[in-house]
């Protein structure tokens, strides 16, 4: 049940070629890359569903054909009305809500999500609350370690936020603007379709008139998991996640050690140690005496006998060979080959190469 009646809407920033996570974006197009194996869009766009949302925008700058009959699917799946905003050139945070005002402009509000955000997404919440204070916005805020890098929220006990601080020079606060926000369709005479930045722009004269609140997450599962290292660690928050509130999704496999999610499909050899923080794809084939921590398997991989792999992410149908040892952030793109016997730290490896000599040293494999 929904705190809505009629059609309400959310726009998620989808951006442009998704270059940070690169060499899986080379493959796939970055919404579409799956974290905890499903297509990180497909979380926020389930969430929005379950909320009552009945209409997805996404603001795009490139879309191939991958990504719209992936659309296609997902709106018959979930019953939900899917549609791009296809941006001329990219327009920060704020320019791809002003482009898409035609869409958004509905007597409710409208939620406006960062595609890169995981969390337990909390719209009914943010809803409500918006609807109880009435003003403009609501941002959803979350505490982190290093505030300088984002756009720190100072608040009252109410969720007035009093200032609005964009990367900071000196301590301002550690709650942060989050990604995920809901507003009224008023705010969209505050915006103009060029390059503009909410952050920078927008929500500090937002905060100044005193239109808007926030709403502290009420949990520390949240990341920004543009980056492979923030990826794995993302899956480790979604995975303990899991762990406290839906157990049953987690495997019971005899290997597995600590938190791990495994396709049904996927199959595991004798005598290996699998997590914690293992995610393991459809059809993946992991032999003998293998041993994985922190680390995510894309569909169809294949990692050979006694090898090791740790906080490393294997692109799909890429073949580890046998002892092996993989490490240190490194991702291997789509249909990569590991050689038997070699040492790869930190190697970011593009679709399709052969590697057959050790990568001592973070590199890039052309």
């Amino acid at each position: 049940a929904s705190a809505c009646s009629g059609v309400m809407k959310a726009l998620i920033l989808v951006g442009g070629f998704g270059t940070s996570l690169r060499p899986l974006t080379l493959s796939k197009p970055k919404p579409l890359v799956e974290f905890c194996n499903k297509a990180q869009i497909l979380h926020q766009i389930e969430a929005l569903a379950a909320a009552g949302v009945t209409e997805v925008i996404l603001a795009i700058t490139y879309s191939p054909n991958v990504m719209e009959d992936f659309l296609l699917k997902a709106q018959t799946d979930l019953n939900i009305k899917i549609v791009c905003s296809h941006e001329p050139e990219p327009l920060g945070t704020a320019g791809p809500i002003a482009f898409a005002r035609d869409f958004l402009r509905t007597p409710e509000p409208f939620f406006v999500v960062n595609s890169d955000v995981t969390c337990a997404y909390p719209f009914e919440e943010l809803l409500a609350f918006h609807k109880q204070h009435g003003r403009d916005g609501t941002i959803l805020v979350t505490k982190v370690e290093e505030p300088s890098k984002y756009g720190v929220v100072v608040y009252d006990a109410d969720g007035k936020v009093k200032r609005f601080v964009y990367k900071p020079k000196q301590y301002a606060g550690n709650f942060v603007s989050a990604g995920v926000s809901v507003y009224n369709a008023s705010v969209l005479d505050r915006l103009s379709p060029k390059p503009t930045s909410m952050e920078k722009e927008i929500l500090p004269v937002m905060a100044q008139e005193e239109q808007l609140y926030c709403m502290p997450l009420n949990s520390s599962y949240w990341l920004d998991i543009g980056f492979p290292k923030h990826h794995l660690l993302g899956a480790e928050l979604r995975l303990a996640h899991l762990r406290a509130t839906d157990p049953s999704q987690l495997s019971t496999h005899s290997s597995v050690i600590g938190d791990v999610l495994m396709h049904s499909s996927a199959k595991i050899g004798e005598g290996c140690e699998i997590g914690p923080g293992v995610v393991i794809g459809p059809n993946v084939t992991v032999h003998d005496g293998v041993k994985l921590e922190r680390c995510t398997l894309l569909e169809g991989c294949t990692i050979g006998k006694h090898s090791l792999v740790i906080d490393s992410i294997i692109g799909w149908q890429s073949a580890v060979g046998q002892w092996v040892r993989v490490e240190n952030a490194t991702v291997l793109g789509e249909d990569v080959k590991l050689g038997d016997e070699i040492y790869v730290n930190g190697g970011l490896v593009l679709p399709h190469k052969a590697v057959r000599v050790p990568i001592p040293q973070p590199k890039i494999i052309m």
